[in-house]
């Protein structure tokens, strides 16, 4: 059997567990919001976890179902892969060492913030470990793998000036002001910059062995 087609099942199951994780979140959100799914889906759209997290289930759907090609399927190259590991993991550290215990959900609430910010991106990380490709990563390649926490951030700076709402304390404007929002969003961007670099490292030393 292929090794690919070898994987295919643990993709399968994967992308279930993330479509599954958002649609729990969402229908938390919902409840919380009163029924309201405009307001909701603003909100659930605004937060790097959420939109991270439909990039993870984008991306195990279609390796479920399209070619394992790198020609013909973007979710099949390295690059894009390493990338999306980048993200998801960015999600759990920042999460787990800055974000817990700001909140303390209950219930079915804390089941969807557990697999959103821990169980999905171990998913991914363990995905990337056994399956994708690393021989072809270039360190060149981490600078673009900064565009989409780069345009977030840009996001989430003018929809706050327009709305005076932020969905994370260290970016929150009204609280901290500018000049320590920027900063804090120029180092987040810094940890993708490096752990980008550190993953291509990883990975092409694991490729030599």
């Amino acid at each position: 059997m292929d090794l690919k087609e070898k994987f295919r099942p643990f993709v399968i199951c994967a992308s279930i567990i993330v479509w599954f994780s958002l649609a729990l979140q969402f229908s938390v959100s919902l409840n919380l919001s009163a029924g309201n799914y405009l307001e909701t889906t603003k909100i659930f759209l605004s937060y790097f976890t959420v939109t991270t997290n439909i990039i993870v289930a984008f991306c195990f759907s279609c390796l479920s179902f399209l070619k394992w090609n790198e020609t013909e399927n973007l979710f099949a190259k390295s690059s894009t892969l390493t990338a999306i590991t980048v993200y998801i993991v960015v999600v759990g550290l920042i999460y787990n060492i800055m974000l817990r215990g700001i909140v303390s959900p209950v219930g079915w609430a804390r089941a969807a913030d557990e697999l959103l910010h821990v169980v999905n991106p171990l998913i991914f990380l363990l995905f990337w470990i056994f399956f994708v490709k690393k021989s072809t990563l270039q360190y060149k390649q981490a600078l673009s793998w900064l565009i989409y926490p780069l345009l977030y951030v840009i996001f989430i700076v003018i929809r706050g000036y327009l709305i005076n709402k932020y969905p994370y304390p260290f970016i929150d404007v009204v609280q901290l002001g500018y000049p320590k929002a920027i900063l804090n969003a120029i180092i987040v961007i810094f940890i993708f910059w490096l752990l980008s670099l550190f993953f291509i490292f990883i990975g092409k030393k694991t490729a030599k062995v």
